[in-house]
């Protein structure tokens, strides 16, 4: 039996249990930041899969990303170096690309035998190439033209961001740290994903809640918002981080009451 998807919760479960029982075409913009299969432990999962079993199953949790995201919809994967280039033939015949952006970060991972990896991949599909939502002036940036040159032909409402992205990592000593998920996401990062692939009152999903970050920027910016997370532990407490962050940012900015969440039905 098909059910009526969640809204504004944190589901804990396994994304290939929960997704199935989702209508199609009911979410307007997926942003997933799977396990890399690198050998890291999370709570609930060790990510060292066999190659061929990281691939497949890579496959059947896009198809139904895919299945539940509407015609209009966008999906954004975040990956590393080691799946990147299988991610994108596994999407060729699926989607979309509208672009491969680099993440660059500060605060890399120090190798000892090989050069610092500084980077990660942020892949952009829309499923139709003729009818998703892209808001370029929520993301405008400040020109050259327009800080260094004082140049009269700068676009007087900025340019796009590049295709090269640079947020540093959110470390250990950072105040943004949340301390209890290993692995992290800057909330500027997914502000911008959010901003140019979402209209306020769209439903952006999570399939990989971790830590919440994807959660927290949606409903700062009056997004509803869902996230699946295998381990009860971190979906307990990525709910209490979104439930705590918008507190907070309604103390501390009385404006910002405008990018609560949406009022669910």
């Amino acid at each position: 039996m098909t059910h009526m998807h969640p809204e504004n919760v944190v589901v804990h479960g396994d994304l290939l249990e929960v997704l199935p029982r989702w209508p199609p075409g009911c979410v307007d913009l997926v942003f997933a930041d799977p396990p890399f299969n690198i050998g890291y432990q999370y709570d609930k999962y060790r990510d060292d899969l066999a190659p061929t079993a990281y691939i497949d199953w890579t496959r059947r949790w896009i198809d139904e990303c895919l299945r539940v995201l509407k015609a209009s919809g966008t999906l954004w994967i975040a990956i590393g170096d080691e799946y990147a280039a299988e991610v994108r033939v596994l999407m060729r015949q699926k989607a979309t690309l509208r672009n491969w952006i680099i993440w660059h970060y500060t605060f890399g991972q120090c190798c000892k035998a090989k050069f610092n990896r500084a980077h990660a991949h942020l892949l952009y599909f829309v499923k139709d190439i003729n009818n998703f939502t892209f808001n370029d002036r929520a993301v405008r940036v400040p020109s050259d033209r327009q800080l260094k040159y004082d140049d009269k032909r700068a676009n007087p409402i900025g340019k796009l961001p590049d295709d090269v992205w640079k947020y540093s990592r959110v470390c250990g000593t950072f105040k943004e740290r949340v301390g209890w998920h290993p692995c992290q996401m800057p909330v500027a990062l997914l502000e911008r994903v959010v901003k140019a692939c979402s209209k306020r009152g769209d439903l952006v999903l999570d399939p990989f809640a971790g830590s919440g970050t994807t959660l927290v920027a949606a409903a700062k910016l009056g997004r509803r918002w869902v996230g699946i997370e295998l381990s009860d532990q971190y979906a307990a407490q990525a709910a209490r981080r979104v439930e705590q962050e918008i507190a907070g940012a309604k103390i501390n900015a009385p404006e910002a009451a405008e990018a609560a969440p949406a009022t669910t039905a």
